[in-house]
């Protein structure tokens, strides 16, 4: 049935999900709408008629009342009343239910809802719908493009096409004896590696870990994966992906990449311990927090030789420094902070989720 009233949406607390205030809120403070457009003007110059276009395709859900939450205690404090229910990490099960006396939908803010007791919202009637983030699915490109860098050293030889050039980086290049031999490697650039028969540890298989391991298995990587709960056999089937104790994945693979969000439990993760049980020559790859990673032990590990390879985005400092003491290993990648761009992957993201939630409030 179609609303009578400006509806109501409570959504957990996050820095992307406060565009969904931005846009349907007209409540929302100048300060936080300026933000936001200061944050997309490099990809956006537009953004306040960017949101004009949003509502005028989303006239169920314009203008709304819409709630920002961050505890369950919160989530549930803000419910009553509530038509739509936007969530990530926090818990939607029969308590929460039992105090939304409108609630018709809720949205998951990703693809995985182990977080909502969809039974509990079946027998009320409340529909569930997901979106499949593309900034995790740029996350997941990054992750592999960091590895595809390192194992074919672009980030060091691209450019570098003359002798004269290659020399002076350190390398040997040679003319081979063409009446017998191709003249493929002739800049003699050794180390290379490739990503197929090659393993791939995935630590966190949430939403990001899921989308890397879909396209590590279209390179022919074998996967295997750790974390506290692990998946169902269908799911694992689903992802090609194989699980693993965390000692026995970090001893196997020769791709280690990290998907956790950063808390108290994660923190420092991979330790001194952690990278010395790292297959020796072995890459680690973290897309995620850099404070999952020591950095005193990373610089260890990287001086000693045991580890290959590493590549991080975020930063541990942002804005870095340009006499970053990773900076001087040449099998090192930083970026700064561009996994999860450009920024139309969360505008569209938003678009959908928007144009989604009216139309299921208004069916």
């Amino acid at each position: 049935m179609p609303q009578l009233s400006s509806p109501v949406i409570v959504v957990e607390d996050d820095p992307f999900p406060r565009l969904i205030q931005v846009i349907l809120d007209p409540r929302t403070p100048a300060e936080r709408c300026a933000a936001f457009a200061d944050l997309m003007a490099h990809d956006l110059p537009d953004f306040a008629g960017w949101c004009e276009r949003v509502r005028r395709n989303a006239p169920a859900l314009y203008p709304a009342e819409v709630r920002l939450v961050t505890s369950q205690e919160d989530l549930r404090a803000n419910l009553p009343g509530a038509d739509v229910l936007v969530v990530e990490s926090l818990m939607v099960g029969r308590e929460e239910l039992d105090v939304a006396d409108r609630l018709a939908v809720v949205q998951k803010y990703g693809t995985i809802t182990r977080n909502i007791d969809t039974a509990a919202c079946s027998a009320r009637n409340v529909k569930i719908l997901t979106l499949r983030r593309r900034a995790n699915i740029a996350c997941a490109e990054h992750a592999l493009a960091m590895m595809l860098t390192l194992a074919k050293k672009l980030h060091r030889i691209t450019g570098l096409i003359s002798v004269e050039q290659l020399t002076a980086a350190g390398y040997s290049p040679t003319t081979f004896d063409r009446r017998h031999t191709a003249n493929s490697g002739w800049a003699r650039i050794s180390g290379l590696k490739m990503l197929y028969e090659s393993t791939l540890g995935i630590i966190g298989l949430g939403e990001i870990g899921r989308e890397l391991a879909l396209r590590a298995a279209a390179f022919g990587m074998r996967v295997i994966y750790y974390q506290r709960n692990r998946l169902s056999a269908a799911e694992e089937q689903q992802f090609n992906a194989h699980y693993a104790t965390l000692d026995a994945l970090l001893a196997e693979s020769d791709w280690v990449s990290v998907h956790l969000p950063e808390s108290p439990s994660t923190h420092h993760l991979m330790n001194r311990a952690r990278l010395a049980r790292m297959k020796p020559g072995a890459c680690l790859i973290n897309v995620s927090r850099a404070g999952i990673v020591d950095r005193d032990a990373l610089i260890e590990a990287l001086s000693s030789g045991h580890l290959g390879g590493f590549a991080l985005d975020p930063l541990y400092q942002e804005p870095g420094r340009p006499d970053d003491e990773l900076l001087k290993f040449d099998n090192v990648i930083l970026t700064p902070h561009t996994a999860a761009q450009p920024r139309f992957n969360a505008l569209n993201d938003f678009n959908d989720l928007i144009v989604g939630l009216a139309r299921a409030l208004s069916s």
